[in-house]
């Protein structure tokens, strides 16, 4: 049973049609839903085990953004993934085995977008 961390009530198993009535091809999966928050995460394919912690509409958003300035460098072939997670878990100085965007926190998701943005600018002022 997975327990919501801003309530304290119990989640539930729902299908994808619960949580995104408008996208049928998403009504396969399936996710935990605490209705009374809102907050909600993805199951790993084929399983109920979850992606991750539960989130509310703020920490999916700030999740959705360490993705996108994230996970290009590791798409790309940058770098190997697992070397990028250990870049990042390194750079925000968090344990490698904790370094999952599916687990972070919001205070986890400002400091991996403060490194990543950091970086991003070296990177920058290394071109001119």
């Amino acid at each position: 049973m997975i327990v919501c961390h801003y309530c304290g009530q119990p989640a539930k198993l729902v299908g994808g049609d619960v949580i995104y009535p408008h996208r049928p091809d998403l009504a396969a999966k399936q996710f935990w839903n605490c209705a009374p928050c809102g907050a909600y995460v993805g199951c790993h394919p084929g399983t109920t085990q979850s992606l991750g912690i539960l989130a509310n509409a703020q920490l999916r958003m700030l999740k959705s953004r360490v993705h996108a300035a994230f996970d290009p460098m590791w798409r790309s072939k940058q770098k190997r993934r697992g070397e990028a997670y250990r870049w990042l878990a390194d750079g925000i100085g968090i344990p490698f085995a904790e370094c999952h965007v599916g687990m972070f926190s919001e205070d986890r998701c400002r400091a991996a977008l403060a490194f990543l943005s950091a970086q991003s600018q070296r990177g920058s002022d290394a071109k001119r």
